[in-house]
């Protein structure tokens, strides 16, 4: 399948072609999200950094090498990289990230998976119906009224389910540091 995303952005970046970027963006964004997240961002800085990210890959497509990397490597560092800029723009706490990080959807290595079991402790804690809608969110990467009409209610309510959601997440954060 990585070969399939290189390939993709590759003609992508010969062509300029707006399907291709289009697939890119359906399946990327979401996943770059959850990845900006797990790095600390509130939900709401990340999806405009995802969204900013995902604008770099149409703007310096014709930087990519798929000789020197996969698609998803080389997005995950644009978005890496999108969100160390912001942090030093705000001085906010940052954490200095290796560069030969592994692919962002590689789990299991350091101060990723620290943060990343501390928040699952953290959601198992909630409300089934609140770590639902959280987990189809941000990790399936869902949109609130795919998730509204999956789960049969209305989208207000996955909304206040969401927000309650994060309430929670930052009092029980909070709480373990």
């Amino acid at each position: 399948m990585r070969e399939e995303w290189t390939a993709c952005l590759a003609r992508m970046a010969e062509t300029r072609d707006r399907a291709l970027f289009a697939r890119l963006f359906e399946h990327f964004a979401p996943r770059v999200k959850a990845y900006l997240i797990r790095l600390g961002m509130a939900p709401a800085q990340a999806d405009e950094l995802a969204q900013e990210a995902m604008l770099s890959v149409w703007r310096k497509a014709h930087l990519f090498n798929p000789g020197k990397a996969n698609a998803s490597t080389w997005i995950f560092t644009l978005a890496r990289n999108l969100c160390i800029d912001r942090l030093r723009r705000e001085k906010m706490p940052c954490y200095e990230l290796d560069a030969d990080m592994p692919d962002g959807d590689d789990r299991d290595a350091g101060e990723g998976a620290v943060i990343s079991d501390r928040l699952a402790a953290c959601i198992r804690r909630l409300p089934e119906a609140q770590a639902q809608v959280l987990y189809m969110s941000y990790y399936d990467g869902r949109s609130h009224s795919e998730i509204a009409e999956v789960l049969g209610i209305p989208l207000g309510s996955v909304k206040s389910r969401l927000r309650l959601a994060f309430d929670k997440l930052k009092a029980m954060w909070g709480e373990s540091s």
